[in-house]
């Protein structure tokens, strides 16, 4: 045969009558020695595909681990009576050490997997979040050629609940899409939980399954499930994608409707799909896609305008819809002198520090928003969803301006409603309000921070000697978080204390909104970093959601990635506590037994920082900053000064 000799490690030649798989040049070999013969074997069954490697010799005769069928171990041929032998390689065994000839691999194939990867990659997708396994090999070595010629960055996590979380956050960060990955039956349903929070949240997001061999599909094979009715609910589209298909087009297919749909477009690969040759040309995005820029019409706009100007005290209040209009929404708020006030998922739109910004309203709000909101007479609504959380009052009038029309009226009636682009009908709007009834509330939003800044203060104080106040962490945080940075939250008590107390400057905060799902702050961080490269990334979570995930540090460990991470440990699950507290119900399993989470971070690779007085937040936050890569700080809370 011809090919090139290479030497295998002494380490890993095996002793007389064993067996081991060896990675030689690359390739898995079956290395066996019997007395003085020394036998090299493909490292795979034909039948089943086991591998040699991993099975034994018995009476001379080397037993495939899978089923049991016997080769020898030297020429690979099968008993007396058989035909179905193993290809085999020559050995010498040389002075320098033992060396196995390997035929020349064969040129690389142009695959149905690389024309998905390509026109996934020539649609934008630049970041793919996943884990490679038996069922998806073929689509990760496309993206792996993909990777080496520099047109995609892949991200290997520890569970495929934390890639949906991550591209999840990427899309509400980005509107583009990003992709998560996983094998067949349990990789793919571990996706569900953050494919459902980018669905109800309107976040772009393409889902790639492996899948069993379409000749098992169906008959009960291992992780056998019908991944397209699984998917059909979290889904925009789910499409499983078969040999005679038009690769490129299903691919291209996802992507418009991830954007088109604002949700989850989902591919189901079967095996041996993926691995099929293929001269399929990648399609481009050109003539596909088109800008959500509607501009409403004119009478909608007039009638809008008339209400506006006859109010006295309009309030603005924008919700996540509105990103991307900041400057119009600035200055329709100018133009009225009237206060921003912002939904949870929208804070840092307009910063606190405007003198029109009113911060958060709602539940996790401050004072200062929901006064002024009770003291209007109008309320501008742009690109929010009236989740009850917010607690937008009905009762007033409203001008709602939304680019969707389910999200029009969607729980009340309101009194002008305006289908369009924010931006768009935000300027339109300005420019018709040449003179209005608006006081100026300037004043009014400097008086209410003043209030809210002094009992913030007093919180800040407060001591009861176990653990630091929220108050005083968020205090802490808003004197060293960069103005550039991006800020991924988790679910609980330190979510409502982050809306409430920290004043963003214009910082974005991501957050599982309408899935509320715990876990998700960690995970988002690592979507943030791929979405917004350069920027730094602040996760800011309690033990309870970062212990759903506590492993995906050492993947930003391993990528090199600098989440800088604020832990609030109550050693509970605190939101739960005070609800069954609510409830007239004890509080019952919801305490935590923790590890010292900085000397977790430490073990991981990364910086671990731990805090137990308020007096050492302010030197804990500048090292935290300091850090160049992954970092945690872990703050002892009081659970009950939130």
């Amino acid at each position: 045969m011809s090919g090139n000799w290479h030497r295998v490690d002494q380490d890993d030649v095996p002793a007389d009558g064993r067996v081991r798989s060896v990675v030689v040049d690359g390739r898995s070999v079956a290395l066996a020695r019997c007395g003085a013969r020394l036998g090299a074997l493909e490292n795979k069954c034909p039948h089943q595909g086991g591998p040699l490697g991993e099975g034994s010799i018995e009476k001379g005769l080397l037993r495939c681990p899978w089923h049991g069928y016997d080769y020898d171990p030297i020429t690979g041929q099968p008993p007396e009576g058989f035909s179905d032998g193993v290809p085999s390689y020559p050995v010498d065994e040389r002075a320098d050490g033992v060396y196995v000839q390997l035929p020349d691999p064969p040129a690389p194939v142009r695959t149905v997997a690389d024309v998905l990867v390509e026109t996934l990659v020539a649609h934008g997708i630049s970041h793919v979040f996943g884990m490679v396994g038996h069922s998806n090999l073929g689509f990760a070595e496309a993206m792996r050629r993909a990777e080496q010629r520099g047109e995609l960055t892949y991200v290997g996590i520890r569970h495929e609940g934390a890639a949906a979380f991550a591209a999840s956050a990427y899309g509400k960060l980005t509107g583009r899409p990003a992709a998560c990955f996983a094998i067949a039956g349990p990789g793919s349903t571990n996706l569900l939980t953050g494919l459902y929070d980018a669905k109800l949240d309107g976040s772009p997001v393409i889902a790639i399954s492996g899948q069993v061999p379409s000749k098992v599909l169906g008959r009960g094979a291992f992780q056998d499930l019908d991944l397209t009715a699984v998917f059909k609910d979290v889904a925009v589209s789910s499409t499983a994608v078969q040999a005679g298909s038009d690769h490129a087009e299903l691919a291209a297919l996802a992507v418009k409707h991830a954007i088109d749909g604002r949700g989850v477009a989902h591919l189901v690969l079967p095996d041996e799909v993926q691995v099929l040759p293929s001269d399929a040309t990648a399609k481009t995005p050109a003539g596909r896609l088109s800008r959500r820029c509607i501009q409403p019409d004119s009478q909608t706009l007039d009638r809008a305008a008339a209400v506006i100007r006859d109010a006295r005290r309009p309030v603005v209040i924008v919700g996540h819809g509105a990103r991307g209009a900041e400057t119009e929404v600035r200055e329709l708020a100018e133009r009225l002198n009237a206060p921003v006030l912002t939904t949870f998922r929208a804070k840092g739109l307009v910063p606190d520090t405007h003198p029109l910004g009113a911060g958060v309203l709602g539940r996790s709000g401050t004072p200062v928003a929901s006064w002024l909101m009770n003291e209007s007479d109008l309320l501008i609504v742009v690109g929010a969803s009236f989740s009850n959380h917010t607690g937008i009052a009905n009762y007033k009038q409203i001008v709602q301006i939304d680019d969707h029309h389910a999200a029009i009226g969607r729980f009340d009636a309101v009194t002008v409603d305006v289908l369009g682009d924010a931006a768009l009908t935000l300027q339109a709007l300005t420019d018709r309000l040449t003179d209005t009834k608006a006081t100026d509330q300037r004043p009014d939003v400097a008086d209410r921070w003043a209030i809210w800044r002094a009992e913030k203060a007093r919180r800040v104080q407060d001591d009861r000697g176990r653990g630091v106040s929220a108050a005083a962490v968020f205090d802490a945080l808003g004197k060293h978080l960069p103005i550039d940075a991006v800020v991924t939250v988790d679910v609980g008590n330190h979510a409502y204390s982050l809306g409430r107390y920290l004043e963003s400057k214009g910082q974005p905060v991501l957050m599982s909104g309408y899935l509320g799902s715990i876990g998700f702050g960690y995970p988002a961080a690592l979507g943030a970093w791929a979405g917004a490269p350069g920027r730094p990334v602040v996760a800011v979570t309690g033990d309870g959601g970062f212990g759903q995930y506590a492993a995906e540090l050492t993947t930003a460990v391993k990528y090199g990635i600098p989440i800088k991470h604020v832990l609030l440990d109550n050693h509970s699950l605190g939101k739960i506590s005070k609800e069954q507290l609510a409830a007239d119900y004890p509080v019952w399993h919801t305490s935590l037994h923790n590890p010292d989470w900085a000397a977790y971070a430490e073990l991981c690779g990364a910086t671990g920082i731990r805090v137990t007085r308020r007096e050492d937040l302010d030197d804990a936050m500048t090292e935290l900053f300091a850090t160049t890569g992954p970092g945690l700080l872990c703050i002892e809370q009081d659970a009950e000064l939130l």
